[in-house]
Parts: C-alpha cells; structure tokens; sequence
C-alpha cells in the first residue's frame, strides 16, 4: 500500500465535506475500479453500511485520514453518507437516539 499521506496529498482536513466521526457510509453502483488501492478498500467494506470509525480501523489509519478518504469518495459520486441525527441543544441525544439505542441493546 502506498503511504496514506501520499493518497490524501498531506491532507489532514476534508475540503469538502465535514463528516462527523458517527457517520455511517454505503457505496454507490458507481463502478471504482480505477481507484487507488485504499479507495477500493473502503468501497469493498461500504457494500454494506459502514461507520466511518470502522473504515479507520479497518485501514489501520487515523480517524481523521479516514475521514479524508471517505469525503473524497463521497464528493465524487462513489459512496452516500448517512449523517447520523442533529442532537438537542445542549449536545445531548436526541430522544429517537436514545430509544434506538436501547432498541439496539434490548436486541442483543
């Protein structure tokens, strides 16, 4: 693999998009075979709904360069972003938040 900075161009900070860390992503039918190699990855894991956290640890890569990654995709048409709800003003969740996180722990 080439290094992550190379890919990113040094980039640290998304020039478009600012995806939340929550954010959860799905590729598009958009064919990505003349992508870089980390491109295609994340595309191969975003066949099914991913978090952006886990594209990261997937690649071994911070957080931060992860997010790079995914906008770029995003902006040009390969994966769709699925920002999670805005919370309450205080920065707390929202109730449909919380009740589906215990939707979520009542399943396991």
């Amino acid at each position: 693999m080439v290094p992550v900075f190379a890919v990113t161009g040094g980039r640290t900070r998304s020039a478009g998009l600012d995806l939340p860390v929550e954010s959860m992503v799905s590729a598009t039918d958009r064919w990505a075979g003349d992508l870089q190699k980390e491109y295609r990855v994340i595309m191969d894991l975003a066949a099914r709904p991913v978090a952006l956290v886990e594209v990261g640890a997937e690649l071994s890569i911070p957080v931060g360069v992860a997010r790079v990654l995914v906008s770029d995709l995003a902006e040009a048409g390969y994966l769709v972003v699925h920002a999670p709800p805005p919370s309450t003003a205080d920065g707390s969740p929202t109730p449909e938040i919380l009740h589906r996180l215990l939707e979520g722990l009542r399943a396991r």
